[in-house]
């Protein structure tokens, strides 16, 4: 297996590299790939053992790709204290942030329905704008009107709460 890897190791990482995984990915798919050829019994039969690795490497590359796919990874920021982290959890900001979702809760509630849904949909459940439409039966001109709308009103609501 060692002699086996050693082989094949640059070329599988140029394999995955060539389908777009990150270098960290590719090694962890490089990996995997001799992982699944070791739980494999009867290494001896195979005939091309080259071929074999390839066609196992197709599969974890396709299994990642579905994986990433499922997670969405690569939507995802990597964790950075200075950015997402909270440096104040002061009473008077809890304070302040409760109040705010209120505001913004009543605004929402002060909306016409359909606006509300349109909203809520759009920002909340983040629908694309062309699904809110085929799904409420409206046009997608509409549903930006909807958002927009809403987005004014409750803007205007925190604006005043501010003052």
């Amino acid at each position: 297996m060692a002699e086996l890897a050693m082989q094949f190791r640059p070329a599988l990482q140029r394999y995955f590299l060539r389908r777009r995984l990150t270098r960290e990915d590719a090694e962890d798919a490089v990996q995997e790939v001799f992982a699944r050829l070791s739980r494999r019994a009867g290494l001896a039969s195979i005939d091309n053992i080259e071929g074999y690795l390839f066609e196992t490497a197709g599969s974890v590359t396709i299994d990642h790709q579905r994986r990433g796919r499922v997670r969405a990874h690569d939507r995802h920021d990597a964790y950075d204290d200075e950015r997402h982290g909270f440096a104040d959890f002061a009473s008077d900001r809890l304070l302040q942030g409760r109040q705010e979702l209120q505001i913004v809760l009543a605004a929402l509630r002060e909306l016409p329905e359909r606006s509300r849904n349109v909203f809520i949909l759009a920002r909340l459940e983040q629908m694309r704008h062309a699904e809110i439409a085929r799904r409420l039966g409206i046009s997608v001109s509409t549903v930006e009107k909807h958002v927009v709308r809403a987005l004014a009103h409750l803007t205007l609501r925190l604006g005043e709460a501010r003052r």
